[in-house]
């Protein structure tokens, strides 16, 4: 019987069980690059360091002091692994901003982030980033205007605290189903936040998975686009299952595309559609099935799962048109109600999803498989800090023919 094999062999997930445990800096699997201690020096011959101070010679017991050097100088530390790259962490997702932080090597800038009384938020950095690298770790997922807002107002914090460049790393970016008009009258959301975002003085955003491909043309910055398909795919690759009985299924027509390149690279798996007419905002009707799924395991696959009423309906098609086990996988895990209990309901043998937006422990059920995305945004940020690209290009591509 044949393995299951994916596309990004070298890729490591990081499955999390019910809770996101960061508390020690110990070492993330390194999407098969090498460890980095620290920012390359750029001195043909470092200081040697001991315990942080650079070391003196010792005669008889005194230090030998060389006249350039003044006691200020010796009682300051040098530290080795200071860096110009800042990781701040808003209040919507801190568990993954740790994870980030602890894949890099580094610990999370101080910040004070608090509300008054009549809800307004107050941002305060508590260190300097003055000529820094920041980066700003903020997913706009429930609450959507909350988290959002504080986004604005950490950015506008860092921007007048003089950082050298902002980047907004929006593992889930909201209002982006408001991408287009589709009746007369409607906003574009999309676009609205993504001028909010750059006037509040952001210069680059980093997004994970946007809803549609037409939204990073939105910003009028530089938007690095990373998808989260290569941490799922490394999951399922180590499922013992039969290739041969794998097929693909798109939840709607409009998932088409994405749904086609991961069964390209789930070893070419056959791919079907659920056809279904929506009649208003988070309510669908399906219709039929295209493609042929009897006998066999369906993985649905999504960018996100809101209320679940849709990829609920179509993993009920497919039971009823002979699916023997149907999987749900999606990058972002919104579980708005009644969703929770449409996916226990056991029309699915799993439901895996990653951690670009928190999830309370009271919403976990037995089919839950939570991923980390941390080693997969920790090395975007790297390579953007580091001003390189080649190595990441396999998670910033579809890989659509």
């Amino acid at each position: 019987m044949a393995s299951l094999l994916c596309a990004p062999p070298s890729m490591s997930h990081n499955r999390i069980s019910v809770r996101f445990p960061c508390s020690s800096c110990a070492e993330q699997p390194r999407l098969g690059l090498s460890p980095r201690a620290s920012v390359r020096c750029s001195l043909l011959e470092p200081l040697k360091y001991e315990n942080g101070k650079p070391g003196v010679p010792l005669i008889n017991g005194e230090p030998l002091i060389p006249s350039f050097l003044t006691k200020t100088n010796l009682q300051s530390p040098i530290n080795n692994h200071d860096t110009r790259l800042r990781i701040f962490s808003g209040t919507a997702n801190p568990a993954l901003s740790q994870e980030i932080a602890c894949y890099l090597g580094l610990e999370l800038g101080k910040i004070k982030i608090k509300r008054f009384a009549d809800g307004e938020i107050y941002v305060q950095l508590q260190e300097s980033v003055r000529g820094c690298d920041v980066y700003l770790v903020q997913p706009t997922c429930p609450p959507a205007n909350e988290n959002l807002m504080e986004l604005l107002i950490m950015i506008d914090a860092c921007r007048r605290a003089s950082a050298k460049n902002i980047t907004a790393v929006i593992p889930y970016f909201g209002y982006a189903r408001a991408d287009r008009k589709t009746q007369g009258r409607e906003s574009i959301a999309a676009k609205l936040v993504a001028n909010l975002i750059t006037e509040a003085g952001a210069n680059r955003v980093l997004a994970c998975d946007l809803h549609s491909g037409q939204s990073m043309g939105y910003f009028d910055i530089p938007v690095d686009h990373v998808y989260g398909q290569p941490v799922i795919l490394d999951y399922l690759a180590s499922k013992t299952i039969c290739s041969d009985d794998l097929v693909v299924v798109s939840p709607d027509v409009g998932g088409v595309a994405r749904a086609r390149a991961f069964a390209k690279k789930l070893s070419d798996a056959p791919l079907a559609i659920v056809d279904k007419r929506r009649h208003g905002h988070n309510v669908a009707e399906v219709m039929n099935l295209i493609g042929d799924v009897k006998g066999k395991i369906a993985v649905m696959v999504d960018d996100m799962i809101d209320t679940a009423g849709t990829i609920a309906k179509g993993a009920a098609l497919l039971h009823e048109e002979g699916a023997r086990e149907v999987y749900a996988c999606c990058t972002h895990a919104v579980f708005s109600p009644p969703a929770i209990e449409r996916l226990s309901s056991g029309l699915f043998q799993e439901v895996i999803i990653t951690n670009t937006i928190p999830l309370s422990e009271n919403n976990y059920f037995p089919q839950l498989t939570i991923l980390s995305v941390a080693n997969l945004l920790g090395e975007t940020i790297w390579h953007v800090h580091d001003d390189c690209s080649g190595r990441y290009e396999p998670f910033s591509s579809l890989g659509i023919d």
